[in-house]
């Protein structure tokens, strides 16, 4: 069992054990409790009520960080022949039909997302084993799948984010950085735990969210006081 250091015993001794905080108290001393050299990444941890192992209970969907998080996503357009014209002018950082196909298929795959319009998804088929364990396969509940492709490139470029449940019912996000201020990682927390509500499947039958926990990279978390709805 490895030893806590002693910045890390000193930062948890900064959080009443058993107490949940105001959203703004918990970034407050998130930020107070981060002490290492970088800047470190705010992280939102949510414990659901919904259960995984059924469909109608999966949570998957997509929310706009109204301050972003730390870097710019590099955004790939993948389309048909005749619509390489709007692919072009839907301000993509990488675009291409079959040439990008190819470069998938060649394990090239120089983006952070990939988008689509419904009639190209089946395109992309040959090559949904090399996507889908990177995370890059789009489908509509991520909304990459679309037939707008300048507002869905727009709408990833200023941080529009995917959260869906993982194997133990759980959300883990990127909210932001450390050096946020502390109105900026309010904000895009409570914009994804609205939008989970929004998106709460029809099957599950309790309040949709049972804790929320918020933490820097490697740190101690601080539970947040949330009523559900």
């Amino acid at each position: 069992m490895s030893k806590k250091g002693k910045k890390y015993l000193a930062s948890t001794a900064m959080i009443i054990k058993g107490k949940a905080y105001p959203l703004n108290e918990a970034v407050e001393l998130v930020k107070k409790t981060s002490s290492v050299k970088f800047d470190a990444t705010v992280e939102l941890a949510v414990k659901t009520n919904a259960n995984p192992k059924f469909n109608d209970q999966m949570l998957r969907g997509t929310a706009i960080l109204p301050h972003g998080t730390w870097k710019t996503k590099k955004i790939a357009v993948f389309v048909l022949d005749e619509k390489l014209d709007e692919a072009k002018k839907s301000g993509a950082d990488v675009y291409g039909s079959t040439d990008l196909l190819n470069n998938i298929k060649n394990g090239k795959m120089d983006f952070d997302i990939l988008i689509t319009t419904a009639d190209s998804i089946r395109e992309l088929a040959p090559v949904a084993k090399q996507l889908g364990p990177k995370g890059l396969m789009p489908s509509p509940k991520a909304g990459t799948v679309t037939n707008d492709l300048a507002k869905t490139v727009e709408e990833f470029k200023k941080w529009k984010i995917e959260f869906k449940l993982d194997k133990t019912g759980n959300v883990h996000v990127p909210v932001g950085k450390v050096s946020f201020t502390n109105d900026k990682l309010v904000e895009n927390i409570q914009s994804i735990l609205n939008t989970m509500e929004e998106n709460k499947p029809t099957w599950v039958k309790w309040k949709l969210i049972k804790k929320v926990v918020i933490s820097s990279s490697m740190w101690p978390g601080v539970v947040v006081e949330y009523v559900g709805k």
